[in-house]
């Protein structure tokens, strides 16, 4: 099991592939890039010993990394905790943040503001559960691979 904080040697994230990606990050904007590069890291790793079922399968799963982690600095500032391990029909992603409130659609066409698509790419891509806690909620995504 990989587990964090993370440094800027990627080469040390190749965690056992059974094991999973277990990551704690501080919660500031470049933690959102750390998040997806760990998981790149760690999607490579499994990938060389068990390929996806289809093309697009790690760059959804990346996605799915990157839209949690982005929320989370916008939505839940503090820190998180991201977890990716390999299932027996896909990935699961599970993000842990600070905020106990449920994700929520954030309509796309707002006058003025970008963004409203992330929770709505995620719901797409994966099949979700929400666990709230008092302290925080955990984000469960499981994806195809």
């Amino acid at each position: 099991m990989v587990s964090g904080p993370l440094s800027d040697d990627w080469n040390g994230v190749d965690g056992d592939i059974a094991e999973g990606l277990n990551v704690r990050f501080a919660g500031e904007l470049g933690d959102v890039t750390d998040a997806r590069l760990a998981t790149g890291v760690f999607l490579d790793g499994l990938a060389a010993a068990d390929p996806p079922a289809e093309a697009d399968s790690r760059d959804d799963v990346l996605l799915v990394v990157t839209e949690l982690a982005a929320n989370t600095i916008q939505y839940a500032p503090g820190p998180f905790t991201l977890r990716v391990r390999r299932t027996f029909d896909g990935v699961h992603v599970m993000l842990r943040d600070t905020n106990p409130a449920p994700p929520k659609p954030v309509p796309s066409r707002r006058a003025g503001k970008p963004g409203g698509l992330g929770w709505h790419i995620v719901q797409a891509l994966g099949t979700v559960n929400v666990l709230l806690q008092h302290d925080g909620k955990e984000v469960h995504v499981f994806l195809p691979w």
